[in-house]
């Protein structure tokens, strides 16, 4: 199966409705939790908003969300290619408007893969990701400029 056919979570796409549940743990802490209960994460907003610092940040989030959309792709797409993928890492700025809301305006995908794998397929994958198969990605068109990199390291090298 291609990145097309399935969804993020390795479901069939095509009009599934996601739910999930989100209760107030006390100040502006919430936890949020999967339709069915098995997944749960804890957000929290800044000081400044009574939050207590004991989870991500919305915005933060919805980061995480962009990168790990992203690196499932990557990940399938190398895979389905042979490559023998090591290890990925993600770094990810995200550039927030100077007004209120404060919406993303730029967000720059960093791919740091290591293994045995070759140059251009990792940067094809990244591209078809960013471009094709990534849902969260796609939901900021237009409105948001994202842009991307991939870089590869040698097999057992760590970047510093």
């Amino acid at each position: 199966m291609t990145p097309r056919q399935t969804s993020e979570h390795g479901e069939q796409a095509g009009g599934k409705t996601m739910r999930v549940h989100v209760r107030r743990r006390g100040g502006v802490a919430f936890e949020a939790t999967t339709d069915d209960g098995g997944h749960r994460v804890v957000i929290d907003g800044p000081a400044t908003l009574g939050g207590e610092g004991g989870g991500m940040r919305p915005m933060e989030l919805f980061l995480v969300s962009l990168a790990t959309c992203s690196a499932m792709d990557v990940v399938m797409i190398l895979g389905q290619q042979r490559q023998a993928l090591e290890d990925l890492d993600i770094e990810v700025e995200g550039k927030r408007a100077d007004a209120v809301p404060a919406v993303y305006e730029r967000i720059h995908l960093r791919f740091v893969a290591t293994g045995e794998v070759a140059a251009n397929k990792l940067e094809r994958a990244v591209q078809l990701s960013a471009e094709k198969y990534c849902s969260v990605s796609r939901m900021l068109l237009p409105s948001v400029e994202v842009t991307h990199e991939a870089v590869l390291l040698p097999a057992g090298e760590d970047e510093e």
